[in-house]
């Protein structure tokens, strides 16, 4: 169970009690509503209960990678149409899809049975779009993965327009018998709750967590050992299952289904809803659900003719020409508007019920962990990038280059800008590929692996630019490592997230979203985070970039205590010479991509040719 929870306080329980509370809020208001305005309220409120599934569907993959998502609703057609043709009677069927392919004119399964089945469908087709986004390399922001989604809408409308012998077409469509449709909200009851349930407990869970690392940053959650393209396809998975139970139920409840039913409209409503409430939140997609049914409620009525309001009837001029009919698709493009541009992140951002009530009373008194031992490094550890090329349109980054290190050691490398120290980092650790050369770890060749494998296998990096997972507080940077460690390196001495978080000076910011951090906390948080895969070699670039003097002499003992207490050997980058040789045991020194020195510290510094290219000194 902690390999899918850490915390099972946390991830478990007051993700449950606050989805029982959220459940009951959202179903209260409805109640209330309904017995308020009476019997025409009755079908709003079902509606919007079901709406709510498809929401928290959508959440679950749209909040959880940052994968905008057009293509849901496309789902919920093919899971739509496949529960009703498998639970309308065969005799309904006769009179609109006789013809039906496979037998299925005859089908006639149990409603729940055939819900099953719909959902069982929907998934195995979204494995196939799940790996066409992998392909197109989904991430945050992706115009392609994007795209994809959105042609999956317009192809699952075309089929059920084009091919009226499965679905009935744009003008029959399907249809239960009269009385055989949803007659009680049990189902839709239980079903939004479970899904409520799902949506938290997947966010909370090891790879919830590690999606939203590569939605906050795809580059540093690979680098962390995280492959992104196995979270998202978990998220897919789980959220069209969950779409898939929305559009069955919706179907189910209308008694009838048409091509536009899942088409644009419904696109754009439950988007809307969506972003209005904050897309990264389960409580926040719910919010939005409640907020933008009332809007649209509102807005139908104001554009009713003969509505009043103080006595004041606004369907004469000239008022008329704002509220007439269809104000309420009106109000829906108006408030993705001034979302996306005032307040793109929703009412409550990435706030959620169980995380706040966690803070509040399930912490208790927190007592600073103990220092961490220093942990002995593996005597047998080795790095060893050998003749290295790298080219760039044409144009020679590296030529030849090398760098080795071995158990314990701190290699620098240091050169002139423009000389390939960063390059060089990047083709070790597989962020850009190499023309040639070979990259070994403890004789394991990496050459050609992906990132998040050269991290798994003991080679973990930070970044010149500070990558960390903004949204993310300082515990849960360094959890993302934790968990991947876990799993991967579960034959080191693995530290707790707080023994690392203290031994990083950090403990006082402990709950600080990471992006809240000063400069110098972010460098600590980000070795920190490092540390936190246990690996065998820290690759650190540039780590006292923009820091004082003061601060780069901190920041030396702070990279040996740090190295010290996983075990690790370090290779660094940077400009600061006093923090080179301060802190190195040796030094490589590169210049326009090739090795032109290799020594210890004082060697370096004497040496003709780093002086030249270096220090700017002549060799003569």
């Amino acid at each position: 169970m902690r390999s899918l929870f850490p915390n099972p306080r946390r991830d478990i329980v007051f993700p449950l009690g606050s989805s029982i509370l959220l459940f009951g809020a959202v179903v209260l208001l409805g109640l209330s509503y309904q017995n308020l305005l009476g019997g025409a309220a009755e079908r709003l409120v079902t509606i919007a209960l079901i709406d709510a599934i498809l929401v928290l569907g959508i959440q679950i993959y749209v909040g959880n990678t940052g994968v905008l998502s057009f293509g849901h609703i496309g789902f919920g057609a093919i899971a739509g149409y496949t529960f009703a043709v498998l639970a309308i009677s065969p005799e309904e069927k006769a009179k609109r899809i006789p013809d039906a392919p496979f037998g299925l004119a005859d089908v006639d399964l149990d409603p729940w049975a055939a819900g099953g089945l719909a959902v069982l469908v929907t998934v195995l087709f979204a494995i196939l779009v799940g790996i066409g986004l992998a392909r197109s390399g989904a991430e945050s922001g992706a115009v392609a993965a994007t795209v994809i989604t959105l042609a999956l809408l317009f192809v699952t409308h075309e089929v059920a327009r084009g091919y009226p012998d499965l679905t009935g077409g744009e003008r029959a469509g399907l249809s239960f018998k009269i009385g055989g449709a949803l007659d009680s909200r049990t189902p839709i009851y239980i079903a939004l709750l479970v899904s409520i349930v799902v949506a938290r407990l997947y966010a909370q869970s090891r790879g919830g967590r590690l999606a939203v690392a590569a939605r906050e940053d795809n580059l540093a959650a690979r680098a962390m050992g995280v492959n992104p393209l196995v979270q998202q396809m978990v998220a897919l998975l789980v959220s069209v299952a969950v779409v898939a139970v929305g559009a069955s139920l919706r179907v189910y409840e209308r008694g009838s289904i048409l091509p536009s039913d899942f088409f644009f409209d419904l696109t754009l409503l439950t988007l809307v809803m969506l972003i209005v409430g904050g897309r990264n939140s389960v409580t926040g997609a719910l919010l939005g659900v409640v907020v933008i049914t009332a809007g649209r409620e509102l807005a139908r009525r104001l554009g009713q003719d003969e509505f009043e309001v103080f006595g004041v009837g606004l369907d004469g001029a000239p008022l008329d020409w704002i509220f007439r009919e269809n104000l309420q698709t009106v109000f829906l493009g108006v408030a993705m508007l001034g979302f996306m541009i005032w307040r793109p992140k929703g009412l409550i951002d990435d706030w959620e019920l169980d995380e706040w009530l966690h803070r509040r009373f399930g912490r208790g008194d927190e007592e600073q962990p103990d220092e961490l031992p220093m942990v002995e490094p593996d005597p047998d550890a080795s790095l060893v990038a050998r003749d290295i090329d790298a080219v760039f349109g044409g144009f020679q980054a590296l030529d030849g280059a090398s760098v080795e290190a071995r158990a314990g050691d701190v290699v620098g490398i240091i050169g002139p800008n423009g000389a390939g120290k960063t390059t060089l980092v990047n083709v070790i650790t597989s962020v850009v590929p190499a023309t040639g050369g070979v990259v070994e770890l403890n004789g394991e060749e990496l050459t050609d692996a992906e990132p998040f494998r050269v991290a798994r296998a003991g080679l973990v990096r930070t970044f010149q630019n500070l990558r960390l997972f903004g949204a993310l507080t300082v515990r849960e940077n360094v959890e993302v490592s934790l968990l991947v460690a876990h799993r991967h390196r579960a034959d080191r001495a693995l530290p707790t997230v707080d023994e690392l978080v203290s031994a990083a000076g950090l403990w006082d910011h402990r709950d600080r979203r990471a992006r809240e951090l000063d400069y110098g906390n972010s460098r600590r948080l980000e070795l920190a985070r490092a540390a936190g895969m246990v690996p065998d070699f820290l690759l650190l670039d540039e780590p006292t970039s923009g820091m004082s003097d003061s601060e780069s002499l901190a920041m030396i003992e702070h990279v040996r205590r740090m190295a010290s207490l996983i075990g690790a050997g370090v290779v660094v980058i940077d400009h600061d010479l006093n923090f080179i040789t301060g802190i190195c045991d040796s030094i490589t020194c590169l210049d326009q991509g090739e090795v032109i020195a290799v020594g210890t510290p004082a060697e370096i510094q004497a040496h003709p040719h780093v002086r030249a290219a270096y220090l700017g000194t002549s060799t003569t």
